[in-house]
């Protein structure tokens, strides 16, 4: 026996209940997702730093820290900094672009794309400085003086007095020059020469000169009357009563109680009393003599 259908088998059954997600609606189908602003995109992000680039080309190059800081003058401790990309020891941006250009044509790089890297990462390159406040002192023009009478009228007193007191201040040497000229020098007088002094002859001893000389006593008095003569003169005990030089017109007297010895450089030029009395004896100038005299009539010894 067949089943027959019934009229509500032929009826169409409802949609299933399948939640639907946005990737199914048509606003989601066409709108993209953001990028990650975190991540960096295009040329620039795969671009190294400065420092690094610094610091490629100077290994490159061959060099060491400290012979680009010799050749740079930029201190070891900025390089170091520039090359680990640190430029706050530079002093600001001025000095950075300035070591940056300094240490990149030292290693062989081009600084201007540094030096342009440097301000798309730092805020861009400053804005100049405007010229016109450099100037406005020229614009600002100082207010007219009046002349000042008084000080040149002190000025002008002053000029005429030290006028007045050189003219007779010149006035005063010119007299002065002029009387010393007339005068003129005395003239230069030979000098006379002056008459040589002759020697004094002391008188020969008289009698009663003679009676006074002690008869217990030897004495000897020497006169140099040509010339100087040296001399010397001891006592009986070997004392010396005098050594030196006897010059002319000068005597020398000499006691003793035994003996006197006499030694005359220049016998010539001697003349010898003896206990009063006058030795005749000739001596020759220039002649040493050695004499010796006792009490008594002179004779020598």
């Amino acid at each position: 026996m067949s089943i027959g259908k019934s009229p509500e088998d032929d009826r169409p059954s409802p949609p299933s209940s399948v939640p639907s997600g946005p990737s199914d609606t048509p606003e989601s189908a066409g709108t993209p997702t953001p990028p990650d602003a975190s991540v960096p995109a295009g040329p620039e992000a795969d671009r190294p730093s400065i420092g690094r680039v610094l610091q490629q080309a100077r290994v490159g190059a061959g060099l060491t820290v400290e012979e680009v800081s010799t050749s740079t003058r930029v201190r070891i401790p900025i390089v170091h900094a520039i090359e680990e990309d640190d430029f706050s020891r530079c002093g600001g941006d001025v000095y950075a672009r300035g070591h940056i250009r300094t240490l990149a044509r030292a290693v062989g790089l081009d600084p201007v794309r540094l030096v342009e890297q440097y301000d798309a990462e730092h805020g861009g390159r400053p804005s100049p400085t405007p010229a016109a406040p450099l100037f406005e002192a020229e614009r600002i023009r100082p207010e007219r003086r009046r002349p000042n009478w008084t000080a040149a009228m002190v000025a002008a007193i002053v000029a005429v007095i030290g006028f007045v007191g050189f003219t007779m201040f010149n006035g005063d040497d010119a007299d002065s020059t002029t009387t010393h000229v007339a005068e003129g020098p005395a003239p230069a007088q030979k000098p006379v020469p002056k008459p040589k002094p002759k020697p004094v002859v002391p008188p020969a001893p008289s009698e009663s000169a003679i009676a006074a000389v002690p008869k217990d006593k030897v004495t000897v008095k020497l006169t140099a009357t040509d010339d100087k003569s040296w001399i010397s003169a001891k006592a009986s005990d070997g004392k010396l009563l005098f050594d030196g030089l006897l010059l002319e017109g000068d005597s020398k007297t000499f006691q003793d109680d035994e003996k006197i010895d006499l030694i005359l450089g220049n016998a010539g030029a001697i003349e010898l009393f003896v206990n009063g009395k006058k030795v005749d004896e000739k001596f020759e100038a220039g002649q040493v003599e050695r004499l010796s005299y006792t009490k008594g009539d002179p004779e020598v010894g």
